[in-house]
């Protein structure tokens, strides 16, 4: 069996029964591994919460934007369409802002368990 869909259909759909401004959809899983498509309409991680997951997490903004605020060492991260980012496992982060503008739209992937270096090493160059 085959899945297929379009990551922009439903975008328009009001999140407000989501709560907290986001709707989050599974896209993909498949073993440990997890993909999910996020929407969020001028969304913010609530005062005081920071997401410690227990997986590591890659997010791609598709469109609209987003900053996310990590700790130990402390970031900010402004991302926009087509920036990632590789959250390791048990980074405490959390979403500062996403654009109230329009939707951002997110693809997130929770990989499962990896091997050291399997991110930012020479084969897997950092993007700016």
């Amino acid at each position: 069996m085959i899945g297929r869909g379009n990551l922009f259909d439903g975008i328009g759909e009001s999140t407000s029964d989501a709560g907290e401004g986001e709707r989050f959809e599974a896209l993909l899983r498949c073993g440990s591994t997890r993909i999910e498509r996020i929407v969020s309409n001028g969304h913010c991680s609530p005062e005081g919460f920071w997401y410690e997951q227990e997986e590591p997490e890659w997010v791609l903004v598709v469109s609209g934007s987003a900053r996310l605020r990590l700790k130990d060492p402390d970031e900010v991260v402004e991302l926009g369409p087509g920036h990632w980012l590789f959250i390791p496992a048990m980074r405490r982060h959390r979403v500062d802002a996403t654009s109230a503008e329009e939707p951002t739209v997110w693809l997130a992937v929770w990989p499962g368990p990896m091997e050291e270096g399997m991110v930012n090493d020479p084969e897997f160059p950092e993007q700016g």
